[in-house]
């Protein structure tokens, strides 16, 4: 895909992936819109892009579902279109089952999956309208396997995966495409943002997080991923052999993930 002249909207856009992600686009010549709940932060990622004229900035909350409509409708009011809808933005969660609050699996599931799909289900009619358009939705090999401290958050994104298979059986003759990005460990602030069984932050970085892949050169490889329109790109390091061990021998990756040290 040549991404020059595309319009490019990203959720999650004012820290860790989102933002590597803006940063690479703007070097391609897009037209990017940048969306979180923060406002003061997108402004910050907007300036250290490059290319700032194509910049929107527009803040919003994936958990406010009434929003979506209007959101959509403000987006495209920028530079009248949107070719490629990235839905980047959600939480992770580091407690145990027996320790997680119920209201807790309801935030994860609140924007992990229903922001997420509230959002695209908006922008779906004009993809449709314009027979164009691409949806990049980032889940996780937490999406394809479990892992413990994570069952809030495995929960959610597995959804996604379920949900986004079908939008793209159903709308594939309307010149949509879908691709689901699932990333292993990649050196964010994710973990330290993640919510604990009382729904309060960890605010700590865990080891594997801290040792992950560079978010400059997975945001590289994620843009290569949408470039070629892939159904599903599992990118990091080692662990998404997990994808292959679920599939083939879902026994020994189960004592795998058991033994190890990941939190």
């Amino acid at each position: 895909m040549n991404f020059e002249n595309k319009i490019v909207w990203i959720t999650g856009a004012s820290s860790g992936i989102g933002k590597a992600l803006a940063l690479e686009f703007s070097k391609l010549n897009v037209k990017l819109i940048l969306s979180s709940r923060r406002e003061a932060e997108l402004n910050k990622v907007k300036a250290t892009c490059r290319n700032q004229h194509n910049i929107a900035v527009l803040p919003f909350d994936l958990s406010d579902y009434n929003l979506m409509i209007s959101a959509v409708d403000k987006a495209i009011s920028f530079f009248g279109a949107i070719d490629i809808l990235i839905n980047n933005g959600g939480i992770s969660q580091r407690s145990l089952i027996i320790d997680t609050d119920i209201s807790v699996d309801k935030k994860l599931i609140e924007v992990d999956y229903l922001g997420t799909v509230a959002l695209s289900k908006a922008l779906l009619p004009y993809f449709i309208k314009q027979k164009s358009g691409q949806y990049v939705t980032v889940t996780s090999l937490m999406g394809k396997f479990g892992s413990p401290y994570r069952s809030g958050y495995c929960g959610a994104k597995h959804a996604l995966h379920g949900f986004f298979d079908v939008l793209r059986m159903e709308h594939e003759n309307d010149g949509i495409n879908v691709t689901l990005i699932c990333p292993g460990f990649v050196n964010t602030n994710v973990s330290r943002n993640a919510l604990t069984g009382d729904g309060s932050e960890l605010n700590e970085h865990d080891e594997a997080t801290e040792n992950g892949m560079p978010v400059e050169k997975f945001a590289k490889q994620m843009i290569k991923a949408i470039s070629n329109k892939k159904f599903e790109a599992y990118i990091g390091g080692k662990e998404r052999f997990g994808i292959y061990l679920k599939r083939f021998f879902p026994k020994l990756l189960h004592k795998v993930v058991k033994k190890s040290k990941v939190r």
